[in-house]
């Protein structure tokens, strides 16, 4: 099903990375596309720009007042940024999971709450919120990011049923490790698992705009979960079906990691 051209659409981390691929789609068809990004300058074509921390209630404010001035309302809102974090629970500092809770969690939520009066008033729109595989499966060494995923996951679901009677629908992205510059924004604590991330970002099969690709079609489906590559879903139907071989991998990857970072700390003592 291919959803109509010329909406509006907002996409919060729109400057680089899935944001702007998804940007990219959403410009091919024709649709008005406002990027929105904490980077002070925007060198993207076609869509319009303006600055926004997810983490800021004024800025999510003047988002609202820019829709609401220049398009009259929002069909389509992509809560799209986030950063990469994770490590294990011993070493992650409270700061750190707070900042990742603050953009990856309730960024999600200040963007929900913001656009959803509008949509509500319009009788229709789309909410599509990224999340992540690790949303969905929970390796070790990753609290933190796969609790806020899985929350993304369960505000989406529970949004999905609660907008359902204004005519909004609700969709929880969750690809797998695709390549993208989140790697980036690992500086955490415990640098020898953020190394790990890296490489397995790095070295992974997709990259952006293949992922975007397969989210659209999600998103032209109104599916509530989007899984837009084949490892993700097959890693989702092993969890669910193949419980017992599910554990023994993740049990497998946690013995290998604290193999990784037990040589790591002899390497560098």
């Amino acid at each position: 099903m291919s959803a109509r051209a010329g909406r509006t659409v907002l996409i919060t981390g729109g400057a680089s990375g899935l944001g702007a691929a998804l940007a990219a789609e959403f410009l091919a068809r024709g649709d008005r596309v406002l990027v929105t990004d904490r980077v002070s300058t925007y060198d993207g074509t076609g869509a319009s720009y303006l600055k926004l921390d997810v983490t800021s209630d004024e800025d999510w404010e003047s988002a609202r007042a820019w829709v609401e001035q220049q398009w009259g309302g929002l069909d389509v809102l992509v809560n799209n940024a986030g950063i990469a974090t994770g490590g294990r629970i011993d070493v992650v500092t409270l700061e750190e999971w707070q900042g990742v809770i603050d953009i990856n969690l309730l960024g999600v939520v200040r963007g929900c709450r913001t656009f959803t009066p509008m949509m509500k008033a319009a009788g229709s729109g789309q909410i599509v919120n990224t999340a992540s595989l690790a949303g969905l499966v929970h390796p070790p060494a990753m609290a933190s990011y796969t609790a806020v995923k899985a929350g993304v996951v369960a505000l989406s679901e529970s949004l999905s049923y609660e907008l359902a009677p204004f005519g909004i629908a609700v969709s929880a992205v969750c690809p797998g490790f695709f390549r993208t510059n989140l790697a980036s924004s690992l500086h955490g604590s415990d640098t020898a698992l953020d190394k790990v991330a890296a490489r397995l970002i790095e070295r992974a099969p997709l990259d952006a705009t293949q992922v975007a690709a397969e989210v659209m079609k999600g998103i032209d489906a109104k599916r509530m979960v989007i899984l837009p590559d084949k490892a993700a879903r097959r890693a989702v139907m092993t969890k669910r079906f193949a419980r017992p071989l599910y554990d023994r991998a993740q049990r497998k990857f946690g013995a290998r990691l604290q193999a990784i970072t037990t040589r790591n700390q002899k390497e560098t003592s």
